[in-house]
């Protein structure tokens, strides 16, 4: 009995310590966006994403997490860099009442950057959405009007999908910050956020995977040729 208890502690701790390494969760990433995106009539509208200056995603958010002031979800950001994307930059999302607008027992949460100035308080170390930077619920769907006032304005744009359920999302009061033991983790040494997404590092090869994902949208005539 006691010798089953152990070899189960044993497993539990190898399968967390897999789920928190960088690469796993770069996998995850780009495998919950690819989800998202390959079902049009029910994903985020793709002239956003062609049109976003950057996308944060965060997979599998566990609903046990979700407390006051704590983290309760990790993944990556990347933004446009002239002709393509920069590397990976590691983030927390915590903090706020999110929790209780979500629900579900795992959470993907995927947000987009849609202008400059959202850019700017995404390569800070840490920043309140609501508060900081403008954010409003995504519109669904390939036939949903993506010229919508909050579309217009907003940002941020998020969206989340819990039990197979994707609707947009509000997020006010959430705090997006930057997650330093990752990057070093990633890149192998000690990089901040503004210079991985201002491209001033070169993307490890195990980014690519995410990278690859996001290059299937490329930027519209307004920001393609935007040099960061």
């Amino acid at each position: 009995m006691v010798k089953g208890l152990a070899l189960a502690a044993l497993a539990a701790t190898f399968v967390m310590a897999q789920e928190n390494r960088p690469d796993h969760r770069l996998r995850a990433a780009a495998d919950t966006f690819q989800e998202i995106m390959s079902t049009p009539d029910k994903g985020i509208p793709s002239d956003l994403v062609s049109r976003a200056e950057c996308i944060v995603i965060l997979p599998g958010v566990k609903k046990g997490a979700f407390i006051v002031g704590g983290e309760f979800g990790k993944g990556f950001a990347e933004c446009r860099h002239g002709n393509g994307w920069s590397g990976p930059a590691a983030v927390e999302l915590g903090g706020g009442s999110v929790g209780f607008q979500i629900g579900g027992s795992s959470t993907d949460l995927v947000l987009l950057v849609m202008n400059e100035r959202g850019m700017h308080h995404l390569l800070e170390d840490k920043f309140t959405l609501g508060a900081d930077a403008a954010v409003a619920a995504g519109p669904v769907g390939r036939t949903a009007e993506a010229n919508t006032d909050a579309s217009l304005h907003a940002e941020i744009l998020a969206w989340s999908r819990s039990r197979g359920v994707f609707a947009g999302i509000a997020l006010n009061g959430a705090v997006l910050k930057a997650d330093p033991d990752e990057n070093e983790k990633l890149y192998g040494r000690a990089v901040t956020n503004h210079e991985v997404l201002r491209g001033d590092v070169r993307p490890p090869a195990g980014a690519r995977i995410l990278t690859a994902e996001l290059d299937h949208y490329p930027a519209t005539a307004g920001n393609a040729d935007r040099s960061r």
